[in-house]
């Protein structure tokens, strides 16, 4: 199967990258994009700085700051270091540790506040999404959105909005469903197939619907996305937890090792005061990632908000970070959906413009896809005008059902006939016609390629005989080959999945790019195909948007479910993508590696960063004692106190210079482990050990020029 290795294609036009409210489209571009609600100020915005204070001072609370070891660990060390200051007001020293140890602490909770500020922001322009709406019952009752049940029945036309989630059982409408999606451009939602599903809140434009309501009042899609958003259902990932842990036996081990030095120290004719014990288990532990481990997960998730895409838990998005194996349903996912009219291929005799009139004509009564698009392609390829019924006099129209599986018109003593290759070859023997030769072979070859055949027939004076046939294909989505590349080179196995026949399969598959296919695949096949993945260790990741595809979602590693897709699916998948652009999961999947990068890169450097600080404090405590020591002492720092002042203040200080870092997250490369090893050991290790060094001399010059600490 051959492949191309292309850079991928831009994000569709007029995706927009965060969600915002209901309103009056407010056009400032070609794209009619709407500005409302927007939370701009990218993703680290320094303004958030300042609004995010408060609820990092709020965040002081021993309650909230025990679910961090290692900082409850330091806000215990402010208390006390400022306890002893208060017997001894004239110490500087004591008071100036106290202080930077209330900073680190602030500066932590500053961290974690500034990523759910974010996050609140966007909870807020959907609550103003949010509407009190009456709904109409098919029984005519009319009562407060509130009180509706699941599964009842309302009525929505247009200028309406739907009082709740649900699904389309009758009607097809044009919605409105900037409140969600941020797009002003409107989409279709109609009954019996995969885009039935509506969402509380958003405005029917046009025709009429029936909904059935799937949700409570209260559980509504956007009263989830609030929550998730705000990160009120935001639970700590198993890898978050077992990092957690580490850093807690370190602060243990730490702790410990701080209780002996009194002892020691007394053996050696020293005594350290309780401030310094303090300030020194402060610069030991790994303050740097126990103060952003939080902030980077709850920035991952929002990364994804800001591409429109919900994750239900943390966990969805660390897994996305390891997935090897893409399952992709093609119907909706790879295709645009509904097959198209690509091709009038005429018989001998026949011209292409006869063919196309006649596929027309025969098409106006055909209210599918496939007929919708013949008439369309005639009227693009030979300029034919689109005829309406209402305007030919005197013609009988021969509606498309799926008994006949024809469709057609007779006028002008015209007989003509459009549909499935036997049902019209059979029409025309009935007439005493005898279908083309090379008719059969025209339709064999389409088919043989992957296509659908589709003949055109007509009866007249000359008797009942085939004109041609229509080439009906699945129309893959642009840039799908490119997208897919780009999968291949991050390590991800792709794989289409099908009802179609093997041919067909194939052909689409060749087209879209894609490393394999299931053909003829049932419910049970998905899974079965998931769970044989998962056994060979691999993770696995599926798209899809309809109700078969709902157990397949839900045996997923990572399931992301279509927001265009039935609410079964959505209820399956861990995530919603609100724009319904299946190659979407590239985004997702950088996003989930970029968090495991970001927190993996300081990690290394929260460590590396320890270790230099041991260079500077150990040997400045005890090379008065043990002069041996002061060979350590590389900075040559200016006293002990000017030594354990200049770390603590270091150790705050770095906290904010990596905040940005943890919000946007470390660049992601689609490089090999070994490559992102090498490249995390040499740029966060390595510079976790230098930093250090030069920051803690610098400010040791600056601490020195204090008196009574220099």
């Amino acid at each position: 199967m051959t492949t191309t290795r292309t850079t991928p294609t831009p994000k569709r036009e007029g995706a927009m990258s965060t969600l915002t409210p209901a309103r009056a489209p407010h056009q400032d571009g070609p794209s009619g994009h709407q500005d409302g609600g927007r939370v701009g100020g990218g993703l680290f915005d320094p303004r958030q700085l300042v609004r995010s204070l408060p609820d990092a001072v709020r965040k002081l609370d021993p309650r909230v700051m025990v679910k961090s070891p290692v900082m409850f660990v330091v806000l215990v060390g402010s208390v006390l270091t400022t306890a002893f200051s208060f017997q001894d007001p004239g110490d500087w020293f004591g008071w100036a540790i106290s202080a930077w140890l209330w900073l680190t602490v602030l500066f932590a909770n500053l961290a974690e506040a500034v990523a759910e500020g974010r996050g609140k922001a966007q909870a807020d322009s959907l609550r103003r999404a949010r509407t009190d709406t009456v709904a109409r019952r098919t029984d005519g009752t009319v009562v407060p959105g509130t009180e509706l049940r699941v599964g009842d029945l309302v009525v929505c036309e247009a200028g309406d909005v739907i009082p709740g989630d649900g699904d389309v059982v009758e009607g097809v409408a044009s919605v409105d469903e900037s409140a969600i999606t941020g797009e002003s451009a409107p989409v279709i939602r109609e009954s019996g197939g995969d885009r039935s599903a509506v969402t509380g809140g958003t405005k029917v434009l046009s025709d009429r619907i029936v909904v059935r309501i799937t949700t409570r009042p209260g559980e509504t899609f956007i009263d989830r996305m609030i929550g998730l958003v705000e990160g009120a259902a935001r639970q700590k990932t198993p890898n978050e937890i077992a990092l957690n842990i580490l850093l807690a036996s370190l602060t243990v081990v730490f702790l410990l090792a701080c209780a002996t030095l009194p002892a020691f120290a007394g053996h050696a004719g020293t005594r350290p005061t309780m401030i310094v014990l303090v300030a020194l288990l402060v610069c030991l532990i790994p303050t740097t990632i126990g103060a952003l481990l939080s902030a980077i997960g709850i920035a991952g998730m929002d990364r994804l908000v800001q591409r429109n895409v919900l994750a239900m838990s943390g966990r969805a998005v660390e897994a996305a970070g390891d997935v090897s194996t893409l399952l992709l349903d093609k119907t909706g996912t790879i295709t645009l959906g509904n097959r198209r009219a690509a091709e009038f291929v005429p018989v001998r005799g026949v011209t292409r413009a006869e063919l196309a009139d006649a596929a027309q004509l025969s098409s106006l009564a055909d209210e599918t896809p496939e007929g919708r698009s013949i008439v369309v392609l005639a009227k693009e390829r030979y300029g034919l005008r689109e005829r309406h019924q209402g305007e030919l006099a005197g013609a009988e129209w021969i509606a498309f059902t799926a008994g006949t599986r024809m469709s057609g018109v007779d006028l002008d003593g015209r007989r003509i006939r459009k549909g499935a290759a036997g049902s019209v070859a059979a029409w025309v023997r009935e007439r005493g016609g005898d279908p083309a030769p090379d008719a059969a072979e025209l339709a064999d070859a389409i088919a043989g390629a992957g296509g659908t055949p589709l003949l055109v027939a007509v009866e007249d004076a000359d008797g009942a005989r085939v004109l041609g046939v229509v080439h009906l294909k699945d129309v893959v989505k642009q840039g799908m080959r490119e997208r897919f590349g780009e999968l291949r080179r991050m390590g991800i196995r792709t794989v289409m999945i099908t009802g179609d026949n093997p041919l067909t399969a194939r052909a689409i598959a060749e087209e879209a790019g894609v490393d394999d296919f299931l053909a003829e695949a049932t419910p049970e096949d998905k899974m079965a195909l998931i769970k044989r993945e998962q056994a060979g260790g691999r993770l696995v990741a599926m798209t899809g948007d309809g109700t078969n595809d709902a157990p397949a979602l839900a045996q997923a590693d990572v399931g992301v479910a279509m927001n265009t897709g039935t609410s079964a699916a959505k209820e399956a998948g861990n995530m919603v993508d609100l724009d319904s652009d299946p190659t979407k999961l590239i985004e997702i999947v950088e996003i989930g590696k970029q968090l495991l990068i970001t927190r993996g890169a300081l990690t290394t450097f929260s460590i590396a960063n320890d270790v230099a600080k041991y260079f500077a404090i150990i040997p400045a405590l005890f090379a008065a004692v043990y002069p041996g020591l002061d060979k350590l002492n590389i900075m040559r720092l200016s006293s002990p106190d000017s030594a354990i002042l200049s770390a603590v203040v270091f150790n705050a200080l770095v906290i904010v210079a990596l905040v940005p870092l943890a919000l946007k997250g470390v660049r992601y490369r689609p490089v090999s482990a070994d490559q992102l090893l090498r490249r995390n050991l040499g740029v966060y290790g390595l510079g976790g050990l230098i930093a250090p060094f030069a920051g803690i001399k610098l400010i040791d010059l600056l601490v020195s020029l204090i008196p009574g600490i220099g």
